[in-house]
């Protein structure tokens, strides 16, 4: 079901790597700073939910031109700034505290974690099926996704701990003791992300154009497509 030789390739081990530490940040991300809104700026669930909403708008909009700059310039330099500048947001959301308003504190962080993470997907995605043959993109993508997963459950469950946030303290008083240090292992996370990308992803994933018939031509025979004669009159 997998095999290990798709391991060989420098550019497939390097972009799986860039997406374990991403989607490790990303995940530890997500999970504390929902955490931080409602329990120490008092949102509800659904408003900390929307205020994420700007993040999914600039995915929509930003990741296909992402993937095409990465086709002109090739990978390593989306997949190198994009998880610094998440990283950057990370730091600004590890600074949020309670009493902050969303407009000057949490949009901001918002934001740039939405134009680093468009940065990084669409390269990344594109990096990862491009480093195999045809008869094993199926497989890379699943060997992906599933790094990515775990990454993201791996990331929820140790950065907490290891940042000092205990089951032993309230939930209200254990964020506060460790959810900064949390976010700065997030971002440094993220960071390690681009710099994986930097050194092991090297070349520009290919763009193979397919030229379909026109829609005026039912068949893309010429002899066919061409109109019968007119018959000479009697």
């Amino acid at each position: 079901m997998l095999p290990l030789r798709i391991f060989r390739s420098r550019q497939f081990s390097g972009a799986n790597l860039t997406t374990f530490a991403v989607y490790a940040a990303l995940g530890a991300a997500f999970f504390l700073v929902t955490l931080r809104l409602q329990i120490s700026l008092g949102y509800s669930a659904f408003e900390a939910g929307v205020s994420f909403f700007p993040f999914t708008l600039l995915m929509l909009w930003l990741s296909p031109k992402a993937g095409q700059l990465s086709q002109r310039i090739g990978p390593r330099v989306p997949m190198t700034v994009g998880p610094l500048v998440a990283a950057t947001a990370m730091v600004l959301f590890g600074q949020i505290d309670p009493g902050d308003r969303y407009l000057t504190s949490v949009l901001p962080a918002v934001v740039l974690f939405g134009l680093g993470m468009a940065t990084t997907v669409a390269p990344l995605t594109a990096t990862v099926l491009a480093s195999v043959d045809d008869a094993m993109t199926g497989v890379a993508s699943g060997v992906n996704n599933a790094v990515s997963r775990l990454a993201g459950l791996l990331a929820v469950a140790v950065l907490p701990a290891l940042a000092g946030i205990a089951l032993s303290d309230s939930l209200a008083d254990a964020l506060d003791a460790g959810y900064a240090t949390a976010l700065r292992l997030s971002a440094a996370l993220a960071a390690a992300g681009g710099v994986i990308a930097w050194v092991m992803v090297r070349r520009a994933t290919p763009t193979r154009p397919v030229v379909h018939p026109s829609p005026q031509v039912a068949c893309g025979d010429p002899c066919l497509a061409e109109e019968p004669a007119t018959p000479a009159p009697a």
